[in-house]
């Protein structure tokens, strides 16, 4: 079958929440308790173990197929307008992030701050001095914002666009 990345990492999300109940369901009727003198066949549950396990583990198969197509799709699709590969991009993507929260604190800083005195009876006063250009910090937190904005559109695109191939 055809997906998108966006639509392969639903169907991800689908077959593990099927996964997560098929052991639910497992947990609920493996065991179960009777009263002494209690007919146990009138409330033993309906529970196969064999298909059970089937079941388990045909989902875990097709987890591992749909894992693998992400993985090729993302380590060999490149981003247009970035020339990097997706999985270079959500590495990228978060690096970006960290630098725009780093570079906002920079650009809000004063030149000249006065510090907390260490010692409440001192009376020597400390100042804290920036040792770069604010301006220069805010002109570069606009670029990467920007910058991340454009990778974060350029990569929704390719995962709601770029088709991967994916046999279940």
């Amino acid at each position: 079958m055809l997906l998108t990345s966006a639509e392969a990492a639903k169907l991800l999300n689908k077959l593990k929440d099927e996964y997560q109940s098929v052991l639910e369901n497992e947990a609920m009727s493996k065991e179960f308790l009777a009263a002494v003198g209690e007919d146990i066949e009138s409330v033993r549950p309906e529970y196969d173990f064999a298909a059970t396990q089937a079941a388990l583990e045909s989902l875990e198969a097709k987890v591992r197929k749909v894992k693998h197509a992400l993985n090729v799709f993302n380590s060999t699709t490149v981003v247009p307008g970035f020339g990097m590969t997706i999985d270079e991009m959500l590495i990228y993507i978060p690096q970006l992030s960290q630098s725009k929260m780093r570079l906002a604190n920079m650009r809000s800083r004063l030149p000249k701050q006065r510090e907390q005195s260490r010692a409440s009876q001192s009376n020597i006063l400390d100042y804290r001095y920036t040792n770069y250009d604010i301006a220069a910090a805010g002109a570069e937190y606009d670029r990467v914002s920007e910058l991340l904005s454009k990778a974060q559109l350029a990569l929704d695109a390719v995962n709601n666009s770029a088709k991967l191939e994916i046999s279940l």
